[in-house]
C-alpha cells in the first residue's frame, strides 16, 4: 500500500507518522485490496482535522474526523474507516455470491 501523508499548518513528526501508520495497518487487515492512501492532517485554531482517501479497486473511500486533539481525531478516523471498509467488503462479497448463484441457476 502506498501511503501519502500531508500536513496543513502542522509538521508531520515521526510520532504522528507512526500513529497514522499503526492505525491504518488495523484497517488493512480487513481488506488487502487497497492500492493507495492519502492522509491529510490539518490544524485550524482549536480544531484538529484528519482526513483520509483510500483508493480500492472500483471505489474511493473517504472519511474525516475533527477533534481538539489530533491523536483523538486520528483514532476516530480509523474507527470510521474500519466500519466503511468492512461494509465495502461485505457488499463486494455479496455481489460476488449473487453473481455466482445466477451462473449456477440458468
Amino acid at each position: 500500500m502506498n501511503l501519502n501523508l500531508t500536513g496543513h499548518h502542522v509538521e508531520i513528526t515521526p510520532a504522528l507518522r507512526e500513529h497514522v501508520t499503526l492505525k491504518l495497518d488495523r484497517v488493512i487487515r480487513h481488506f488487502d485490496h487497497i492500492t493507495s492512501t492519502h492522509v491529510i492532517l490539518s490544524v485550524d485554531k482549536l480544531q484538529q482535522k484528519a482526513e483520509v482517501t483510500l483508493h480500492v479497486k472500483g471505489k474511493d473511500i473517504y472519511a474525516d474526523s475533527t477533534d481538539t486533539d489530533l491523536y483523538v481525531a486520528i483514532d476516530q478516523l480509523a474507527d470510521k474507516l474500519d466500519r466503511q471498509i468492512v461494509k465495502h467488503k461485505e457488499k463486494a462479497s455479496t455481489r460476488h455470491r449473487d453473481k455466482q448463484l445466477d451462473v449456477d441457476n440458468p
